[in-house]
């Protein structure tokens, strides 16, 4: 008897056995009565939602109930193949769920760019995030800086399905194997494998411009081998940064200018940090005529005399270089502190 079971037993225990149903038996409890309405379409029942099997069903106002019935309950939501929900029913689901961290919209063909904005503006949580089939075909630009959760796989799966692809942002993604420093290829190597030929690639690894900031998590993957690969396979490539790629030498920027990118397309090339490379690759990137601007910072080995007569060359170049000050000598047998190289104490 129903009646004696909500007398025998208390609600917390109630919601405790409903809470290991699925979807279909706590919809049928919940016809039971009032009092199992309530305890049934609890948001702490709906935790893991698979619409999967009633996709041909779900309309954009189911999804647009579920959030706010959820709210911040719902963690896992999966709508594959669930075609008729949209960009409108998608921003109530952000703004209502926002601790949601799996979401899974394979095959959700009417959504747009808007719902990654209101995923991206609401859902700061999401670990997971499942757009196949989505018709983002034409995509261009697309920037997954600090997103740290992002994997090799990810990208893989990302660069097949968007050929038009042109610019791609990594900053501060540590789960890939350039930014770990990891043994496998790096994120060039792992594009290119997928024929992605971008004009905009971005690999430096700290969010900031100040000398010294988040240099012990640099890209140590990202070699002259790295510049060979690009050289032959990105041939619309118009700006690169290798900021803090400490393996870079003078060899990968000679492959790079001699590349058809280096002959004709590249406008931008930033080599901060990159503390191998000499005045020698300057003159290699002589055979860049269409340079526009190349950072330079703290690039120890590069001097004066050689951004002179690179810019003797290219006049139009903006070159923005910084010479650290001498560091002074230290004193036989003193403990002195040891100074800073880049930095000037007052």
């Amino acid at each position: 008897d129903e009646g004696l079971i909500n007398k025998k037993l208390p609600k917390e225990l109630l919601l405790r056995i409903f809470s290991f149903l699925d979807i279909v038996t706590l919809c049928r409890c919940a016809q039971i009565s009032k009092a199992w309405n309530i305890l049934a379409l609890d948001g702490s029942n709906w935790q893991r939602i698979d619409l999967f099997n009633f996709q041909t069903d779900v309309e954009g106002r189911v999804v647009e109930n579920i959030s706010k019935r959820c709210g911040g309950f719902l963690r896992k939501l999966s709508l594959r193949g669930c075609i008729g929900v949209g960009d409108s029913s998608l921003k109530t689901f952000a703004q209502n769920c926002r601790n949601i961290e799996h979401l899974n919209l394979n095959g959700c063909t009417k959504i747009t760019d808007s719902t990654c904005y209101s995923l991206s503006r609401f859902c700061s949580k999401l670990k997971h995030l499942d757009l196949t089939s989505c018709g983002c075909r034409n995509l261009e630009y697309l920037n997954l800086s600090w997103c740290d959760q992002i994997t090799k796989d990810g990208i893989e799966a990302l660069v097949r399905g968007c050929r038009g692809l042109k610019a791609l942002l990594l900053r501060g993604c540590v789960r890939l194997p350039a930014a770990r420093g990891a043994p496998s290829p790096g994120v060039l190597e792992m594009s290119f494998r997928s024929r992605f030929t971008p004009s905009v690639l971005l690999f430096r690894r700290s969010p900031h411009q100040v000398l010294g900031s988040g240099v012990e998590r640099v890209c140590l993957q990202i070699t002259d081998s790295t510049l060979i690969q690009l050289s032959v396979h990105c041939p619309k490539l118009q700006a690169l940064s290798l900021s803090h790629c400490e393996l870079i030498t003078d060899d990968g920027i000679l492959h790079l200018s001699n590349s058809t990118c280096g002959h004709e397309r590249l406008r931008v090339l930033e080599l901060d940090n990159c503390l191998l490379i000499t005045d020698v690759a300057l003159e290699h990137l002589e055979n860049c005529r269409g340079l526009e601007r190349l950072e330079l910072y703290d690039c120890q080995q590069v001097t004066r005399a050689g951004i002179k007569r690179m810019r003797a060359q290219l006049p139009h170049v903006k070159v923005h270089a910084y010479f650290a000050p001498v560091t002074p000598p230290t004193a036989v047998g003193g403990s002195g502190q040891r100074l800073c190289r880049c930095c000037v104490i007052l």
